[in-house]
């Protein structure tokens, strides 16, 4: 076999289930992925594969590290941005772009993955022997899997992919976890039995975990409300009581209530890390307990008491187990606190209600979010929202209940993000509705990849939010996206009447269930308000 071949078989036997890149690469040019059994993907532009990835990788708890690949040059130089925001977001992929022949790759000015991806990629390596191609894809499949989770390139110079190789003995990859230490769990425990407000701030380490029950169990133990942050949203269920929904720009008035009441804040699977997207811990006299499988993340941004390294799932199962015996099943103020989130959240909708139900033309927004939230069926659904004005329309106002069930994130952002993620989440669980809301700026960024999704059958529902402002930068934007959706080979419709938005919303649900891609673009206001106390 070739090295093409090679890695082709070996992608195959790490469980690799989609190739999605750009050619020209031999593992797409040769069909080697093909033939090994892998469904490859072409996307329009580089950088919507990349998020393409990290939609999979979410919605699996990063279990499923599937693989890119692109062109040497212009093919590395579009994708970085998109490895980039999966670093920044903890979610793994193999990358395996070409690069220059051997004898030119330290050419200027030449483009080398293998220099300008280090800073963006968990490793980084060049493959310049062919006999050692087993053991270069394995590093960076070993990697990718275990403690933090991220992004792993390996360049292959287009040299290099022809070369002969021997014949293939390859053992994949395995996960593990870290348990935390014991010592740490109990006095973290000491902490949070003896705190009077207690608060849980609960993140994307969560679901990588798969520590939803264990989160839940230690909730009603200790009786303390829960936070997520945007990647941990649906972590906890926001129906439950003790739900505070998740830290954003915009936010429930709850979290941001609870957040300067609590004496003790327990951070789970969470970096902590200071952004307008997340939560910034008050600097009064409380304790911090900051828990995470990355020693990087401590003391990082926020200064805590106490750290407790380990995976999420096994620290919250130690918790439990160290806690238990110590309370009484009734604490005796569960009622109390249920209460307090209770009239603090209503109160809190009670001055968002006529913007929810707002009647009037161009179609407010916020009526578009809460009309989908009323409609969309919460536990076969996986949503996301894009970058700007459509992250703060939905992350307090999309009220979601199942694990995995939205894709959030924690850092900085590119526009036309939650496209690539919307379609990654519906190849992974093709029985969910799968739909993301963006606004003109991602559409501009982005918009010809909606062909990628009616080319490859990947139907997702689309909620493009038009207020003829590209990214709310006073940029006017023109143009009938609607049209392009129907010229592109799915289903448009644009909406402007306000009593429309429901019933277009459960006529693209419809689509989409039918196999049809789905855009539903709505002629909005140019309006947004923030919901958190601390920026207003």
């Amino acid at each position: 076999m070739n090295v093409t071949e090679t890695i082709a078989e070996i992608l195959a036997e790490e469980g690799v289930e989609h190739l999605i890149g750009f050619p020209s690469n031999p593992l797409f040019d040769d069909n080697a992925a093909e033939e090994a059994g892998i469904r490859s993907i072409v996307t329009r532009q580089e950088r919507t594969a990349a998020h393409m990835l990290d939609g999979i990788a979410r919605v699996t708890s990063g279990d499923q590290v599937e693989a890119f690949a692109c062109q040497h040059g212009p093919g590395t130089e579009n994708s970085i941005g998109g490895v980039a925001q999966s670093y920044a977001e903890s979610a793994p992929f193999v990358a395996l772009p070409a690069g220059y022949s051997r004898a030119k790759t330290n050419t200027d000015p030449k483009f080398s993955s293998l220099v300008n991806y280090q800073h963006v990629t968990k490793t980084t390596e060049q493959l310049t022997d062919p006999d050692a191609v087993e053991e270069t894809i394995r590093r960076a499949f070993q990697a990718a899997r275990n403690g933090r989770q991220r992004p792993s390139l390996v360049e292959i110079p287009v040299d290099v992919f022809p070369e002969e190789v021997g014949e293939l003995d390859y053992e994949p990859t395995s996960s593990t976890r870290t348990a935390p230490d014991p010592d740490a769990v109990a006095e973290a425990a000491d902490h949070l039995v003896d705190a009077d407000v207690p608060v849980i701030y609960a993140g994307q380490g969560v679901h990588y975990a798969k520590g939803w029950d264990e989160l839940q169990e230690l909730a009603e133990l200790l009786e303390a409300p829960v936070a997520t942050s945007l990647n941990g949203k649906s972590a906890f269920p926001e129906d439950h009581p003790l739900s505070l929904g998740a830290g954003s720009k915009s936010e429930p008035r709850q979290l941001n209530h609870f957040l300067h009441e609590a004496d003790v804040l327990f951070g789970i699977g969470c970096s902590f890390t200071k952004t307008a997207y997340g939560i910034t811990p008050p600097e009064e006299d409380n304790t911090i307990i900051h828990s995470t499988n990355d020693p990087g993340d401590v003391d990082k941004d926020v200064k805590s008491q106490l750290a407790v390294i380990g995976d999420a799932k096994l620290t919250l199962a130690a918790l439990v187990d160290e806690i238990e015996d110590r309370v009484d099943d009734d604490r005796g103020r569960y009622d109390d606190v249920v209460d307090e989130i209770a009239s603090v959240r209503e109160e809190w909708l009670a001055d968002w209600e006529d913007d929810l139900t707002d009647d009037s033309t161009p179609i407010n927004p916020y009526r578009v979010v809460n009309e989908l939230d009323n409609i969309v069926d919460k536990e076969e659904c996986i949503a996301t929202a894009d970058a700007g004005n459509p992250r703060d329309f939905m992350a307090p106002f999309f009220e979601v209940t199942e694990p995995l069930s939205y894709m959030g994130w924690g850092k900085t952002t590119q526009l036309g993000y939650g496209l690539g993620l919307a379609m990654g989440a519906k190849l992974a669980h093709p029985e969910k509705l799968c739909l993301h809301v963006w606004g003109d700026g991602a559409v501009g960024m982005t918009g010809m990849d909606f062909e990628t999704a009616t080319r490859e059958d990947i139907p997702i529902l689309t909620i493009y939010l038009n207020n003829r402002e590209m990214a709310s930068y006073d940029t006017p934007f023109f143009g009938n996206y609607a049209e392009v959706a129907e010229a592109l080979g799915g289903y448009g419709e644009r909406i402007e009447d306000p009593e429309e938005v429901g019933p277009a919303i459960e006529r693209g649900i419809e689509k989409v269930e039918n196999g049809t891609p789905t855009v539903l673009e709505f002629m909005t206001q140019k309006y947004t308000k923030l919901s958190r106390p601390d920026l207003e």
